[in-house]
């Protein structure tokens, strides 16, 4: 893919990973959210694709001045809004969501099994270098540039029927309909190579509490993974927001019994 682009354009590549989840959009797309707004506007490809060869879609998501080449699977869309989201707030202190879709076209794929190679790298490099043939000499080119580059490339459609690999929002459960909940349910979404099991609860829930109950096992809520003695199992907040189910030098994927896709209550009291 890399030599393809080169080809294509001088634009530098930066490899982000190589290692996100295999043939798992939703789980690509939760680290995506974190990783990409921290870029200046660039073209990002983006490729988990366990539908390669089917007739899914190929997209291009305008995301502010920022663009997403991926797979129509859901695994463009939570990093898009990520990307436009920041990108509002750091112009007027507010959140937004300045998101476009495009389908693309007009890439004939060599292979049934290679479509990052075939299709998503040569279309993330001749939509850079769209944007840079748009741009005013001397300037980095904004949403406006960005947005009427794309406008002009023959083979990018507007659709606005795609997938979206949203998380699900957790169940939380109030006492008798008050406002302090007893319980928030989630689902997790990841286990990292560590073995720290991310859920789809918002850290706020377990945040400056002593001990939770995890389906059932109570267990400490720790700030650090030192928190705890090694071995022992704690619930932390991670850098990205959300409840992990952890072990201090351990993998709390093994001790929680927990894979990606399952459910997990934290209840509370």
């Amino acid at each position: 893919m890399r030599g393809v682009i080169r080809r294509r354009t001088d634009a530098e590549v930066i490899d982000v990973s190589h290692d996100l989840p295999r043939g798992d959009p939703r789980a690509a797309a939760f680290w995506l959210r974190f990783v990409l707004p921290e870029f200046p506007p660039a073209v990002h490809c983006a490729v988990v694709d366990p539908g390669v060869g089917t007739d899914r879609a190929a997209l291009a998501v305008r995301a502010g001045a920022h663009v997403v080449v991926a797979p129509d699977n859901g695994l463009a869309l939570p990093p898009a809004r990520a990307l436009a989201g920041e990108e509002t707030r750091r112009a007027t202190g507010r959140g937004g969501d300045d998101v476009d879709v495009y389908r693309i076209d007009g890439f004939d794929p060599a292979s049934s099994t290679f479509h990052g190679r075939d299709v998503f790298a040569p279309a993330a490099a001749d939509v850079r270098e769209a944007i840079a043939a748009s741009v005013v000499e001397g300037t980095t080119g904004g949403t406006r540039e960005v947005s009427e580059a794309l406008q002009d490339l023959a083979w990018l459609t507007r659709v606005d029927d795609y997938a979206d690999a949203r998380l699900p929002e957790p169940t939380v459960r109030d006492v008798d309909g008050g406002s302090a909940p007893v319980a928030v349910e989630g689902e997790v979404v990841v286990v990292d190579d560590f073995g720290n099991v991310i859920t789809t609860v918002p850290g706020e829930y377990v945040r400056g509490r002593d001990r939770v109950r995890v389906n059932g096992e109570s267990v400490p809520v720790g700030e650090t993974f030192a928190d705890v003695p090694a071995g022992d199992p704690l619930v932390t907040t991670g850098s990205h927001g959300y409840a992990e189910c952890d072990v201090n030098d351990g993998r709390g994927a093994d001790a929680f019994g927990l894979s990606p896709g399952q459910r997990v209550e934290f209840r509370f009291g």
